[in-house]
């Protein structure tokens, strides 16, 4: 799946931006984009497969976060340039438990 593929979902935008925000485990993150954990575990597991995101366990919680960011660069005519680039990964701390 591209890029544009797996950021083409306004549901799993709504997860990036939250988890813009810091880690979230699942039930948290589907309760805050108001969908069930299904549906939210079918949308990490796509943005995962892109390498947008992550998950580790805390405990019996397994928790998502963005581990790459991503640059959307649109501009309207004459220039007409549209870019959508996944950048460096990020640098996140260890978690306890990792």
């Amino acid at each position: 799946m591209s890029l544009i593929d797996a950021l083409g979902n306004p549901q799993r935008l709504r997860i990036i931006q939250h988890l813009s925000d810091g880690s979230m485990y699942v039930t948290e993150l589907a309760d805050a984009v108001g969908m069930n954990g299904k549906s939210a575990v079918h949308h990490l597991s796509v943005l995962e497969n892109a390498g947008i995101v992550d998950h580790f366990w805390d405990g019996n919680r397994k928790y998502y976060r963005l581990v790459r960011t991503v640059e959307l660069d649109v501009s309207p005519p004459p220039e007409r340039r549209f870019i959508l680039q996944r950048g460096a990964e990020r640098m996140t701390e260890p978690v306890d438990g990792e």
